[in-house]
């Protein structure tokens, strides 16, 4: 199966539909993220069936739960969650957040050259970003434990913002450890091709 097919195959698992200019996006983003990690090592994984499902189909695995018309993608590495985020919906605007040089240079020529309108690339460090307005969600994938998310983004929640953390196994420890938010929702999230527990949780200002 090639990998057009696969990610049309996951999609449909996923319950998540996209027209045509859409998935040829995903596609050509995954082919630049593995041609810029052969030089800059952005992703431990470079095996292109591999990157479509613990990178593409992973990052999209949240799309049902997105229900905002902005979003800040905190530790965005190599553009993960935001980029497939901003790929599946155009209406979405994304902001990446990095505070890597590198890995932020490769987030501005990925929006260049997939023509991501809805795109802003910041290189800064969560903490010491100011952006002109606070944001309705917060994502993060493999950021940081709970805690700390929580506290080196509270100033970027807006009022009655989410924030939404995407984990492995259920963090329990993390979540007893949680300070200044609470607990709203846990969703289990199957990704096809990753033989993985995957959680979604979804926390409020406490």
């Amino acid at each position: 199966m090639n990998l057009r097919a696969e990610l049309d195959a996951g999609l449909m698992q996923l319950g998540v539909c996209l027209g045509a200019p859409h998935i040829e996006g995903l596609l050509a983003y995954l082919d630049l993220l593995a041609k810029w990690s052969r030089v800059y090592n952005l992703t431990a994984i470079t095996d292109p069936k591999r990157m479509l499902s613990h990178h593409l189909l992973d990052s999209l695995a949240v799309l049902p739960h997105l229900d905002a018309e902005r979003l800040l993608d905190v530790g965005s590495g190599a553009g993960l969650p935001g980029i497939p985020l901003a790929l599946a919906r155009p209406d979405l605007r994304v902001t990446l957040l990095e505070a890597s040089q590198k890995k932020a240079a490769f987030l501005q020529q990925a929006a260049i050259e997939l023509k991501l309108s809805n795109v802003e690339v910041e290189h800064a460090r969560a903490e010491d970003y100011r952006p002109r307005a606070p944001f309705p969600r917060i994502v993060a994938r493999a950021f940081s434990e709970l805690a700390d998310f929580v506290r080196l983004t509270a100033h970027l929640l807006a009022e009655g913002g989410r924030w939404l953390a995407m984990k492995g196994a259920y963090p329990q420890a993390e979540i007893e450890r949680l300070q200044g938010a609470r607990l709203i929702k846990v969703v289990r999230l199957e990704v096809p091709g990753l033989n993985a527990e995957r959680h979604l949780l979804i926390l409020g200002r406490a």
